[in-house]
Order: structure tokens, then C-alpha cells, then sequence
């Protein structure tokens, strides 16, 4: 009879156990049809991740007792449109690029793989994650850095090169301690009130790599904000180490919810060595409408180089929700240059001063 009472007990307290861990499996499918043209040429494509980007993931949370919990998120990017996963970087640097370009190759958690202990005092992550300063770009942008409406600083590589290398949306073999932060319906990234996260992520190069590039790909950033009812406002910096040149990006971004519009602007620097910089701004809106959302953003970015490059551009579009999970959208943008820019949307070849124009229409369901 001892030995039943136990054995129940043991069952009854690994069942508890079990009930205090969870897993969840989630994925979103974004496709569509996307036609671009520029002086140059004309272009049309099946594409993926037009308002939301596809992803495949797997996360697991345990409570460990005494307000102390692990978690693991693994998030593979998937081309949807041909079936083929998303091309990571392994090292901040070119050299970590994989193999296979992104969209030609197997599934690998690109997106973001990483393990964390999180308490009262906020969270550590460690792994490939989102650097902190990607956030404001996405978070202020109309379009979530997502399809051919996104803005032209998350494009700046077009004309700043070297300036979105690496680290700009995420870094690998990264360290991150963040506190009050959480993605969330409400603000996206940090919850209410005062949040903030810290990043250090290595190259992981030998101290004596030829052409002193030994600490290519170390670097670190961060982000602070605040958040309160319709108010979000944060600021955001990175820099990592190239023997080439340190590149270095900052931002300041905010939004205000006024109900029937939610209005949004962020300003971003960047400085690729010694000399070239390049400057970028965005304002732009959401509003709720006919059982969807408008969306329209203006956004330009210009560096200092020979001629001052500069592309501009407008973007508007709608997202109609068919349900809670399912939507469909149309895009339409047009990028005008000058000063020898030559920027195109939609995969066209730009051409120096000259102008491209391009739209998405697709449907995206998540789960």
C-alpha cells in the first residue's frame, strides 16, 4: 500500500512538473506576385515575406520555481515560394556567409537560435538573435521592413556599401541581457514603461588573423525606450569591428497611436570608416480601415559621398483581414534617385538618377 502511495506520488509530481514546461510550434506563409520595372529593365516574380516574413518555429519555456524560468526559440526563415530555407551568417562577416544564397537552399535557423534564463531582473540570451538596434527600423516602418514597400534605410547597402553588412538585422554568437523586453501586440519590442537591451557578439577570429582582422565581426549595440498607452519612443546603436573600416549605425525612432491613426517617424546614421556616412529619415502612418489597415510611408537616404546619392521614395498599401490569421495585401512604391543613386525595387537594375516603381499583391496566413 506504501509503495502505491508513493508511486502516485511520484507520478502526480511529474505530472506538475510537466505541466510547468511548454512547447510551441507557430509558422507564417506570405506569397505573392511581384512586378518592378526601372530604365534599365522590367521584372516579375512569385516572392515571399511581402508584409509578414515566413518563418517555421519551434519555442519551449520551463519554470524553474522561484520566478526564474529557461526558454529556447529556434526560427528558420522560409522561402515559401519555392520551398528552399533562408541563408544565415555565421560570423558577422562575409567570410560566414553560407554557402547558398538566401531562398536557394535547406532550412536553417537563420531567423534567430537561441537558449535563456530570465528572472525578476530581465533575461540573457545567448546565441543568434535580432540586434537591438534593427528594432526601431522595423517597429517605426509602416511596412515592417517587409516586401517592396520597405524603407530606404534598411536598403541603404544600395548606396552605402558596407553599411548593412553583418550585424544590421542580427548577430551570431551573441550575449544579450534585456529587461522589460517582450515582442507583444501592443508595441512589437519592449513592453510598457522603461525596457532596454544590451548586446555583445564576437567574430570569433583568431587574435593573430592575417591583415590584423582578428577582431572582424566583434561588436555590440544597444537599445533603450519607453512605452506608456499610445507613446513609443526608443533609441538604438550598434558598431562592429572590420579592419576595413568599423561600421556604425544609430537610430531614434517613435510612434503615437492616435485611434484613428497610428503616426510613426525614426532618423538613422550610419558611418562606414573613417570618412563615408550616410543619413536616412522616414515618416509614415497606419490607419484603421474597412476591416483592414492603409499603410503609407515616405522615406529617403542620402550619403556623403561624391554628389551626395540620395533615393527617395512613397510607399502606400492595404492589408485586408480575411480573419485573425489570414489577410490579403496589395503594395505599391516608387523610388526616384539623384545624385548618381542608382537604387531599383523588385530585383531591376537601377540606373544613375533614374527611377523605379514596383508593386506586391499576395496573401499571407500564419499559425
Amino acid at each position: 500500500m506504501k509503495k502505491t502511495l508513493v508511486a502516485l506520488a511520484v507520478l502526480a509530481a511529474s505530472g506538475a512538473a510537466m505541466a510547468q514546461s511548454s512547447v510551441t510550434l507557430w509558422g507564417v506563409a506570405d506569397a505573392g506576385l511581384t512586378q518592378a520595372s526601372s530604365a534599365v529593365n522590367k521584372k516579375t516574380q512569385l516572392t515571399n515575406s511581402n508584409i509578414s516574413s515566413s518563418q517555421l518555429g519551434f519555442r519551449g519555456n520551463e519554470d524553474l520555481g522561484g520566478g526564474m524560468a529557461a526558454h529556447f526559440w529556434l526560427e528558420a526563415g522560409v522561402a515559401n515560394d519555392n520551398g528552399s530555407g533562408g541563408a544565415t551568417n555565421t560570423n558577422n562577416q562575409a567570410s560566414g556567409n553560407t554557402a547558398a544564397s538566401n531562398g536557394t537552399q535547406g532550412l536553417t535557423f537563420n531567423r534567430r537560435s537561441t537558449v535563456s534564463l530570465s528572472g525578476a531582473m530581465g533575461e540573457i540570451r545567448l546565441g543568434r538573435d535580432y540586434s537591438p538596434q534593427f528594432w526601431n527600423l522595423t517597429v517605426y516602418d509602416p511596412f515592417g521592413t517587409n516586401g517592396i514597400g520597405t524603407n530606404r534605410m534598411f536598403n541603404a547597402a544600395t548606396i552605402i556599401p558596407g553599411g548593412t553588412s553583418g550585424t544590421m538585422v542580427r548577430a551570431s554568437n551573441s550575449i544579450n541581457f534585456l529587461y522589460n523586453h517582450g515582442k507583444n501586440a501592443t508595441y512589437a519590442a519592449g513592453n510598457e514603461g522603461f525596457h532596454a537591451s544590451v548586446q555583445k557578439y564576437y567574430g570569433e577570429n583568431a587574435s593573430n588573423a592575417a591583415g590584423n582582422t582578428g577582431s572582424d565581426g566583434n561588436g555590440n549595440g544597444i537599445r533603450v525606450g519607453y512605452n506608456a498607452g499610445p507613446l513609443s519612443v526608443a533609441y538604438g546603436n550598434s558598431s562592429t569591428t572590420f579592419a576595413a573600416g568599423n561600421v556604425k549605425t544609430s537610430n531614434l525612432g517613435g510612434a503615437y497611436n492616435f485611434g484613428v491613426a497610428r503616426v510613426m517617424a525614426q532618423t538613422v546614421t550610419d558611418k562606414v570608416g573613417a570618412t563615408l556616412q550616410g543619413k536616412g529619415q522616414l515618416m509614415g502612418v497606419t490607419v484603421p480601415m474597412a476591416g483592414g489597415t492603409f499603410k503609407l510611408a515616405s522615406s529617403q537616404y542620402e550619403t556623403n559621398a561624391a554628389g551626395n546619392p540620395t533615393a527617395k521614395q512613397m510607399a502606400v498599401g492595404y492589408v485586408y483581414d480575411l480573419s485573425k490569421r489570414t489577410a490579403v495585401y496589395g503594395t505599391y512604391a516608387r523610388v526616384n534617385n539623384s545624385g548618381g543613386s542608382a537604387t531599383a525595387l523588385g530585383g531591376t537594375t537601377g540606373s544613375a538618377n533614374g527611377s523605379s516603381k514596383g508593386t506586391d499583391i499576395g496573401v499571407r496566413h500564419s499559425f
